[in-house]
């Protein structure tokens, strides 16, 4: 019983997805993983000191340090700087924290968060295996949308995570997130379904976990976007 109710329990993250069946491929049920820590020494990373000197999210967060650069600081609960694993092929990038994510110190552990994990687990990944972050730090009064302000103080630290992480593929969950990392004024219906060149990285724009907790019906959309993100990690 316990195959069969994994089975069912990873078929139901499909579902949630808008995905009708499964395929018999074997190259779909693959688990491997792609472009191992090891192969980033020869994309410029050198383990001998030759080559471009690789920052690492210790100094980044240390850097950043109890920030008070802007306003949203007085009303935190924890500054929430990024979860996962440092040397992830794939990172996702949100909008800021919210009340969970303030309250726990890490991003995405509310509700969006478990869709997010689910949407991770659909292409055959762990949390874990992912980095997470968001353009802003700190939680925003009422979620509202960071402030320019916010985003010049926070989008230096931001860049640097990605920098240090060096993922393959990154994916901006969200109109904010996307508009902050593509510098763009086009809607997310313009730019979603692209894939975009980003600091050394592939760029997939997606719809964010919240959003699809109000519209399921574009859930089917971001499993589009995850199968096109998938085949850049396996390519």
């Amino acid at each position: 019983m316990r195959r069969r109710d994994a089975w069912l329990e990873h078929v139901a993250f499909f579902s949630e997805l808008g995905v009708d069946g499964v395929s018999r491929d074997p190259a779909w049920s693959g688990r491997g993983n792609p472009g191992a820590p090891e192969d980033k020494e020869f994309a410029g990373v050198s383990a001998t000191g030759d080559g471009p000197v690789r920052e690492d999210l210790d100094g980044v967060r240390s850097d950043l340090g109890e920030c008070t650069r802007c306003k949203l600081h007085t009303g935190r609960a924890n500054l929430v700087f990024g979860v996962g694993n440092p040397d992830a092929d794939l990172m996702f990038v949100g909008e800021a924290p919210g009340r969970d994510e303030d309250q726990q110190g890490e991003p995405f552990v509310g509700r969006a968060g478990q869709l997010l994990t689910k949407i991770i687990a659909s292409i055959g990944l762990n949390r874990s295996d992912v980095y997470i972050a968001n353009v802003i730090k700190c939680r925003p009064p009422n979620n509202r949308n960071p402030e320019p302000d916010e985003i010049e103080n926070c989008e230096p630290f931001l860049l640097r995570q990605v920098d240090a992480v060096r993922p393959r593929v990154v994916v901006a969950l969200g109109a904010f997130a996307i508009r902050t990392l593509l510098s763009s004024g086009q809607s997310i219906s313009a730019l979603r379904g692209q894939i975009f060149d980003y600091r050394g990285a592939k760029l997939v724009p997606t719809f964010h976990p919240a959003f699809l907790l109000r519209s399921p019906d574009r859930k089917r959309d971001v499993w589009e976007d995850m199968k096109k993100v998938r085949g850049l990690l396996e390519g």
